[in-house]
């Protein structure tokens, strides 16, 4: 069984609607789907009734996974975050020793990682290498193409 997911009372509803949607309007369309495909006769040579019941049960993967996260979800209080060292929900700007190059990231729990809007998973070999340290401090972090150095420029909220 795996541990709390730490959250954000945002991440969380956005979770809890799409949990919602998944049980309210996409498992009755399935439903119809396997339905619609059992009328049509033969299920032992019906492509369409083995693609609905497919996809229902990926449906339901998703959704047991979606309720297994939300029932184990435990909301941060954002007022609480210290920023003198990094921790989850954090913004930390960190700038790679080798070329220079800045990124800011801010770390967040899994289900909320998206990292086109710049929010890594407290889980990657990045984030985890991150927290804990101070301002200042030069990290190595082991990442798939090697060894990384960066140093911690900013932590903030």
């Amino acid at each position: 069984m795996s541990q709390a997911s730490y959250i954000t009372e945002e991440g969380l509803a956005r979770l809890k609607k799409e949990l919602e949607h998944l049980t309210s309007v996409e498992r009755p369309a399935i439903s119809q789907q396997i339905a619609e495909a059992r009328d049509k006769g033969d299920l032992s040579e019906n492509a369409e009734y083995d693609a609905a019941k497919e996809a229902q049960g990926m449906l339901e993967m998703k959704i047991a996974r979606l309720e297994d996260i939300v029932a184990k979800a435990r909301i941060i209080d954002e007022s609480k975050i210290d920023t003198s060292q990094v921790q989850i929900l954090n913004k930390v700007k960190i700038k790679n020793t080798k070329n220079n190059q800045q990124v800011e990231y801010k770390l967040v729990s899994e289900s909320e990682s998206d990292i086109k809007s710049g929010k890594i998973s407290v889980e990657t070999p990045i984030a985890r290498g991150l927290l804990g340290k101070k301002v200042g401090d030069v990290v190595d972090i082991r990442v798939p193409s090697g060894l990384m150095s960066f140093e911690i420029m900013e932590i903030s909220l």
